[in-house]
C-alpha cells in the first residue's frame, strides 16, 4: 500500500459519520483558504512559502496529488490576490469552518485526527481530492 493511501485510511478512521464526511466538503476547503488568507494579510510571501512546503509534502506523497493540490491552491492565492479585506474575512471563515469541524467531529464522537499527528492538517485536503480522483478514475 502507497504511504498516501496509508494516510488516506488513518484519516479515514475518524470520517466514517455522513455528516461529519459532509462538513468535511465544506469546511477542508474553507480552512485552507482561510489559512492561505491569513498568510496573505501578512504577506504575500509568507502565503507562497507555505504552499510551497505543502508542496513538496504532497510530492514526497504522491505527484497526481501534488499536481492536484497546486491547482487548488494556486487557484486560491490568484482570489487572495484580488480580495478586498483578506485579513478580516480570512479570520471570520477560519473561526466559522473550525467551529463546523469541531461540530462534526461531536456528531463523529471521534476527536480531530491531527490531535494524534499534525500532518493530518495538510492530509486533509489531499483526502478529499482523493475522492475526486477516484471518481475520476485518476490514479494517485
Amino acid at each position: 500500500m502507497s504511504a498516501i493511501q496509508t494516510l488516506f485510511d488513518r484519516y479515514g478512521e475518524s470520517h466514517q459519520n455522513a455528516f461529519n464526511k459532509r462538513v468535511h466538503w465544506v469546511c477542508v476547503p474553507l480552512i485552507t483558504f482561510s489559512l492561505l488568507g491569513l498568510l496573505w494579510a501578512a504577506t504575500p510571501w509568507l502565503a507562497l512559502g507555505f504552499a510551497v512546503f505543502a508542496l513538496v509534502y504532497y510530492i514526497r506523497l504522491s505527484l497526481p496529488i501534488a499536481a492536484g493540490m497546486l491547482l487548488v491552491a494556486g487557484a486560491m492565492l490568484v482570489v487572495l490576490s484580488q480580495m478586498p479585506h483578506v485579513l478580516e474575512i480570512s479570520v471570520l471563515i477560519f473561526v466559522l469552518a473550525w467551529v463546523g469541524q469541531f461540530v462534526g467531529h461531536k456528531v463523529e464522537g471521534k476527536k480531530p485526527s491531527f490531535f494524534d499527528d499534525i500532518k493530518f492538517l495538510l492530509v486533509g485536503p489531499a483526502w478529499l481530492l482523493g475522492f475526486i480522483y477516484r471518481r475520476l478514475g485518476i490514479a494517485y
